[in-house]
């Protein structure tokens, strides 16, 4: 008779059960040494199984029954996080008319009130030295006497009471954002994105460096053209009823 996997596992047992050692168990025509070690280890933590565990599927298994079996398609795109509602829709379509009408497509002389904030991660040359950038980003210089509006994401650090405190009391005026909505976010649809262009494939040696590059960086970006971007995105916006839009 031919011996499998699980009659040796059954000698394996049954000589720890009599007290023989892993040597002596080898003459007894058993699998190789490292096999009768594995297995002298998973009976003595308790291990009563002789068949092996069902495999964890993979990542590739996954996909093939998701897009083979189910028939599943990715239909969203990068730019969204899921799939918006039609009350979502109308919130952003509101959001946009009336932030036209305010400054009144861009050219109001408020515009230069206007400063778009965010946050992002600048890399060194190790992985491991990374330094999260407490700048925000300008895109106007702004008179100090001038009030300032913030424009700004709804992230849970912009959200936060503590926040909206602080920006109180700096006489801060917090301009709103339609939730869900990236593509309509200046810092998401233009400034970073073209930092980060900028910034790859170079090497710092410090994280000041890093952090020192991305003020260069921000300083060099074209305010007005980013700007007019963003309001012709609202636009945009209202034309399609409030769906999303990828790089228009």
């Amino acid at each position: 008779m031919e011996l499998n996997r699980e009659h040796f596992r059954d000698m394996t047992y049954y000589n720890l059960q009599i007290q023989l050692s892993q040597q002596e168990c080898l003459r007894h025509k058993a699998p190789h040494q490292s096999t009768i070690s594995r297995w002298y280890g998973e009976f003595k933590r308790g291990r009563v199984s002789l068949s092996d565990y069902p495999r964890k599927i993979s990542k590739t298994s996954i996909q093939k029954i998701l897009h083979e079996e189910l028939g599943v398609r990715k239909l969203v795109s990068r730019w969204i996080p899921h799939l918006l509602t039609e009350e979502q829709k109308a919130a952003r379509v509101k959001w946009c008319q009336k932030t036209l009408d305010r400054f009144n497509s861009g050219n109001s002389k408020n515009m230069y009130s206007i400063v778009n904030g965010d946050e992002s991660w600048i890399y060194c040359y190790e992985p491991e030295n990374k330094r999260q950038s407490a700048v925000w980003v300008q895109h106007r210089k702004i008179n100090p006497e001038r009030r300032i509006i913030l424009h700004q994401d709804n992230a849970s650090s912009h959200t936060a009471q503590r926040t909206r405190q602080y920006l109180t009391e700096e006489s801060v005026e917090l301009l709103d954002h339609p939730p869900y909505s990236p593509d309509l976010s200046p810092n998401d649809f233009f400034t970073l994105p073209k930092i980060k262009n900028r910034l790859r494939g170079q090497r710092f040696q410090s994280p000041e460096g890093a952090v020192d590059a991305f003020k260069d960086a921000v300083l060099d970006l074209p305010a007005n053209e980013c700007f007019e971007n963003w309001f012709e995105r609202m636009q945009m916006c209202i034309n399609l009823r409030g769906e999303y839009f990828e790089k228009q």
